[in-house]
Order: C-alpha cells, then sequence, then structure tokens
C-alpha cells in the first residue's frame, strides 16, 4: 500500500522529477552489458551478472570505486570503457516499465508538467526518452555531465530546480533507489520511492522516502492526492 503521511499543508505539487533508470525504463541488459565490457577491458572477469544491477541507480564512478575497489583513476578508465558500449549498444537494450506510458499520459493530462532527472548522462538520457517516444510527455530532461562536474543525484535535483525556475515546495521527486530519495531530501523537496525498479521497499523507507508506490497505478492515486490536495509529508 502506498504510504502517505500528511503532517502539514503546503502548495500544491505541480511539477514531478522522474529517476529514469528504474522508475520509466528497465535498462538491465544494457547497463549490466555495458558494465560486463568496461570490467573486461580492466582485465576482470566477473561471471555474476546479477549482482551488476547494483550499478542501476548509481553514479558510475562511484559503483566502480565501491564495488571493485577501483582508485579514482581506474575508476574515470572504467567509465570511459562502459560509455564505448553503452553509447553504441547497450543504450537501448532497455525497455519501458509496463504502465509508466499510461502514467506520464495521465498526469500530464491533468495539467502537470513532468521532468527526468537522472544520474545517466544528459545526452544519453535525452536519447532514451526520444527513441521510446515518452518526450511527448516530458517537459525537459536533466542529467549528469559528461564531465563529472554534475553525477550525484541531489546535485542534478538542484541543476533541475535551478534551470526549470521550480519552486521546491511544488516538487516531488519519483525514484526507485535511496539516491533519488536523499537527493530529494538535499533539495527540501518531496519524495516518492517506487518499488517496481530495483531498490526495495526496506532501502526506500531508510532513505526517508516521504511515499512509497508499488505499482505504477499507486503512483499515480499518490501523485493525483498531492496534485489536488497540495498536502506533503
Amino acid at each position: 500500500m502506498p504510504q502517505t503521511h500528511f503532517k502539514t499543508i503546503t502548495p500544491m505539487i505541480e511539477n514531478i522529477l522522474f529517476d529514469l533508470d528504474g522508475t520509466l525504463t528497465d535498462p538491465f541488459e544494457g547497463i549490466t552489458n555495458s558494465v560486463l565490457y568496461a570490467l573486461k577491458k580492466m582485465g576482470i572477469e566477473e561471471q555474476d551478472r546479477g549482482k551488476l544491477a547494483a550499478f542501476i541507480g548509481p553514479p558510475l564512478i562511484a559503483s566502480f570505486r565501491d564495488f571493485y575497489g577501483m582508485p579514482p583513476e581506474d575508476a574515470r578508465r572504467a567509465v570511459g570503457f562502459y560509455r564505448e558500449y553503452y553509447s553504441e549498444r547497450g543504450i537501448f537494450e532497455n525497455a519501458v516499465i509496463e504502465g509508466i506510458p499510461e502514467l506520464l499520459k495521465t498526469l500530464k493530462d491533468r495539467g502537470l508538467r513532468l521532468f527526468v532527472a537522472t544520474s545517466k548522462p544528459e545526452l544519453f538520457a535525452e536519447r532514451i526518452i526520444s527513441h521510446f517516444a515518452l518526450d511527448k510527455f516530458i517537459t525537459r530532461v536533466y542529467g549528469a555531465s559528461l564531465d563529472e562536474t554534475r553525477t550525484e543525484k541531489g546535485e542534478v535535483i538542484a541543476y533541475a530546480l535551478k534551470e526549470g525556475n521550480l519552486p521546491p515546495e511544488t516538487a516531488l521527486m519519483a525514484g526507485d533507489r535511496k539516491h533519488d530519495i536523499l537527493g530529494a531530501k538535499e533539495n527540501k523537496i518531496a519524495s516518492m520511492g517506487v518499488l517496481f525498479g530495483f531498490g526495495s521497499r526496506e532501502e526506500l523507507i531508510e532513505a526517508g522516502a516521504d511515499y512509497i508506490a508499488g505499482t505504477p497505478q499507486e503512483a499515480l492515486e499518490i501523485i493525483e492526492t498531492l496534485a489536488a490536495d497540495g498536502r506533503t509529508k
């Protein structure tokens, strides 16, 4: 069931920031293929593809560092190898999550403005949104910079709020990993964790998600309530 705690009355939610990987699309095949390619280039043979799901969500350089103990320079090299494969093949080894087009259409028809805020490089994210014809619902895509100066989710959200001139009290961040929730908190905006991606309920609750949606339909119900009633945690 959705986690819906209302404590104070605030202005109406009007702007929804969606994570991309694990929230709008399922990128498991493309991301894991790209990681395997990068690891092989770095002299590492990984046999367990399943463990690479942990790369979905966090910034890449941090994942190579944290999961394979790479020093910063090696992690940057691995990211470069990752992008060699991803930019040509992995980017479209991907699929839209069932129910997402309907969710986005309904929200746009309700008059809400929809954005993407992702730790994926903005150029790649824009290509994915266009490829899957989700751009007709999305006002703008905000993502990481290729030079690694903007990679953390909190930085991307801050960038989206500033560039989009979005008042924090009108914004909601929706994502499947703790980084989405923590980034929202850094920027003092409401957050909704979704369970149809790669994070667990425990991860999202521990991070402090204001709301939890098990399905795109539950996400719709939560957002419609916030948009209609103007209430957040």
